[in-house]
């Protein structure tokens, strides 16, 4: 009977590890990375993506572990919106994403006991409805906004929000269940 080795997820955030137990994964250990997440110059939010999550999954020394890692960007055409600093950040980025289309790009990395990299791209499509002043001040008042790139939470009150979306709700909260199943099983980590 062969042992899987150590999986260490390189993320903070609570709700990667409620989307990992959604699919039977419990890492073996949580290490955050923290990481320069600011954009090269031109940089697309798509690409941002993918350089972070293989940045962050490198940057955790684990020899013999598999390491997880991910990364999600809210692009509103080539702009990038990213975690909101304050609430003024936070009511600019919902007041651009009211009424029009954006996407969220999660970049998931996974770094196998041999070194080699598995990455995976997952991009959906988000549309909101026209907001409200008394909606954006309503929902920044509940505070979800913050630490959430592009200033919302999807799997919160801001999910009243969207009109229209196509691809991976579990992309949009924080990371694709299906892609990081594959790369999990792909490796041997993940039995079918």
């Amino acid at each position: 009977m062969s042992t899987r080795p150590p999986l260490i997820l390189a993320s903070a955030s609570p709700r990667r590890l409620e989307l990992l137990a959604r699919i039977g994964v419990a890492p073996d250990e949580v290490r955050p990375v923290d990481a320069d997440e600011s954009p090269l110059r031109n940089e697309l939010p798509r690409r941002l993506a993918q350089r972070l999550a293989a940045l962050k999954a490198a940057a955790v020394e684990a020899p013999g572990a598999l390491v997880l890692a991910a990364d999600t960007v809210v692009g509103a055409g080539r702009r990038i919106l990213g975690k909101p600093a304050d609430r003024e950040e936070a009511k600019r980025f919902l007041e651009l994403l009211s009424g029009r289309r954006h996407q969220v790009h999660t970049g998931v990395a996974l770094r196998r006991a041999d070194g080699t990299l598995g990455t995976r791209l997952v991009s959906s499509t988000v549309a909101f409805q026209r907001l409200t002043a008394q909606q954006v001040e309503a929902y920044l008042d509940t505070g979800e906004w913050q630490g959430k790139a592009g200033g919302y939470a999807i799997q919160g009150r801001a999910e009243m929000f969207v009109r229209f979306l196509s691809g991976s709700h579990s992309n949009v909260v924080g990371l694709p269940l299906f892609e990081t199943a594959q790369l999990l099983r792909g490796c041997g980590w993940l039995r079918p």
